[in-house]
């Protein structure tokens, strides 16, 4: 056998293996959530401990060391905030496609869009990108008007929605002044396709868009209607992920580290020494919303 030959058919071995690999990971994680969870949790260092967590160290290590010493205090003594560098937002949208990916967001299910605007008279024009997740507003409104209760404030400041109480309303959609909900019609990305040998999760090829998405910790399949098809949705700050010690997906996926989280009632972390310069706003602040989302300019 050539040489040519031998490395192709060790390439193709590789190849194998690692979609193997990956087969059996994601249908681990369909059969069982709370154990892959587990397994994943148990991967991480000590909450209070991660490694190389020094002042000079890559803000995204500063901020897991952040967030596992908040998560050692009670949920009421947190006071979750995200800061966004628009001098950094680089207008890849790669944050938007992971929000999408980690929430297993349907078509028209935005949580994280990119603002994009153009400014000056050419040729000395200049663009600025503003992502716009959830404001998290401490004086929501979206939260008075909702007749069933189904949105509210949990104990972490994080308005939240209660997908099996919410009746589809929208009132809360109209009464968002950032625009941050959307309701779920119930599409999908590849409607009805055939059965295939193979196909990941399951015969069909849409079987992982039917998979479990695992917001708010709850794993719910996709399909019959069952909720969140029929309801309002929303950025949660990845709830799910700060619960087992790891950071916002948008925020662990922005490479120009834009996007910073964490605890604002420790006074030594990222968020904290961020939200005490002299450039930062809050997007119509004049509502008297109070948003925990802070801006960089």
């Amino acid at each position: 056998m050539s040489q040519a030959s031998t490395n192709e058919l060790v390439d193709r071995r590789g190849f194998l293996k690692a979609t193997g690999a990956a087969l059996a990971f994601l249908g681990a994680l369909e059969a069982a959530p709370e154990t892959v969870a587990r397994s994943l949790e148990a991967t991480l260092p000590e909450r209070a401990d991660v490694p190389g967590a020094g002042p000079d160290a890559d803000v995204l290590i500063r901020m897991q060391a952040d967030l596992r010493r908040a998560l050692e205090k009670s949920p009421a003594e947190r006071h979750w905030i995200m800061v966004i560098d628009t001098r950094k937002c680089v207008g890849c949208h790669a944050c938007t496609i992971a929000c999408v990916a980690e929430n297993k967001l349907p078509p028209g299910i935005v949580y994280r869009p990119v603002v994009e605007e153009e400014f000056g008279t050419f040729p000395r024009v200049t663009r600025r990108f503003t992502p716009k997740p959830c404001m998290q507003c401490e004086k929501p409104p979206c939260v008075p008007v909702c007749p069933v209760n189904a949105t509210y404030t949990n104990e972490e400041g994080v308005v939240v929605v209660d997908y099996d109480q919410c009746i589809g309303c929208r009132y809360c959609i109209t009464a968002c002044p950032y625009s941050s909900r959307t309701f779920d019609i119930g599409q999908y990305y590849t409607p009805a396709l055939p059965v295939v040998d193979g196909a990941v999760l399951g015969g069909s090829v849409d079987a992982y868009e039917r998979a479990s998405s695992f917001e708010y910790g709850e794993a719910r399949p996709r399909g019959d209607d069952a909720s969140p098809i029929g309801n309002v949705r929303k950025c949660h700050f990845c709830l799910h992920r700060v619960k087992a010690g790891m950071l916002p997906e948008c925020v662990t996926t922005c490479i120009g580290r834009a996007t910073m989280f964490g605890d604002a009632n420790d006074p030594e972390s990222v968020v904290s020494t961020m939200i005490a310069r002299n450039n930062v706003v809050r997007l119509k602040e004049e509502m008297g919303t109070e948003p925990r989302v802070y801006y960089l300019i």
